[in-house]
């Protein structure tokens, strides 16, 4: 019977997360859209808007896990990444009412419960012995949706920061911008080893590089702040090092 109740919980849980997702912008809640609240943020680390089309990806693959784990027999491995799955799921509904409500110290606790879930999930499919399907089914749609969330619990800290006034102790915001790049890359790029997650790694270059264009853009920064431009190009490198040392026991 448990077994069962898990197995519903999951697509239960996940349809939630995709309606209110939905509903966030279709109404908006809040009377604000996602992406119009961040702009009331205005920050370096913020990447274009292009970036976050990537939602379209990691729901897909969201969508073909939920439809997988339901077609199959319970075991160990599905029973775990279930559990935290229906956390992560609650995690995210509840973030978006924080977000869309201007409540941005709660969205920054509610998105690192979102982080640690998916640290929990990815520490237990590398512990695990994957088939090749497990590893499409199963490890990618989380390494993409995790390496998202990576990116994206920055950001969230970087809006609260601005939203709480915070002077940077005086220094440039450009200064702490390129710490931040380069903090979050060597997270990034050590989890990208220690997991052996190329997937994981691309969605980080896929963000950094929206951060890079939104810099150079002549519609956006426009090139102001050559630090943070150089710094983010060097962390793409970095990430390019990671995925070469990775590539040979990659998950794909």
């Amino acid at each position: 019977m448990k077994k069962i109740l898990n197995k519903f919980l999951v697509p239960v849980a996940y349809l939630a997360m995709v309606v209110v997702n939905y509903l966030a912008n279709a109404l908006p809640l809040g009377g604000r859209g996602t992406g119009v609240i961040s702009d009331a943020y205005p920050n370096l680390f913020a990447p274009a808007g292009y970036a976050f089309s990537i939602w379209g990806l990691i729901y897909t693959l969201l969508t073909i896990y939920v439809v997988y784990q339901f077609s199959q027999k319970e075991n160990i491995l599905t029973a775990q990444v279930n559990r935290l799955f229906v956390v992560n799921a609650l995690f995210n509904v509840g973030w978006l009412f924080a977000w869309h409500y201007d409540v941005i110290w709660l969205s920054v606790l509610l998105m690192i419960g979102l982080l640690v879930t998916l640290i929990k999930i990815a520490d237990v499919l590398r512990q695990s012995v994957l088939t090749r399907k497990e590893n499409f089914l199963v490890r990618l749609p989380f390494s993409i949706y995790f390496g998202w969330i990576t990116v994206a619990t920055i950001a969230n800290i970087t809006v609260l920061l601005v939203g709480l006034g915070w002077n940077g102790f005086g220094l440039a915001e450009s200064f702490w911008t390129v710490i931040v790049l380069l903090v979050g890359a060597a997270i990034g790029s050590w989890r990208t080893i220690h997991d052996r997650n190329i997937p994981y790694a691309l969605v980080l270059v896929w963000a950094y590089g929206a951060i890079l264009f939104k810099h150079v853009s002549e519609s956006e920064f426009n090139g102001a702040y050559p630090t943070v431009i150089v710094a983010a190009g060097l962390c793409i490198l970095v990430f390019a090092v990671a995925i070469a040392t990775s590539k040979h026991s990659s998950v794909v």
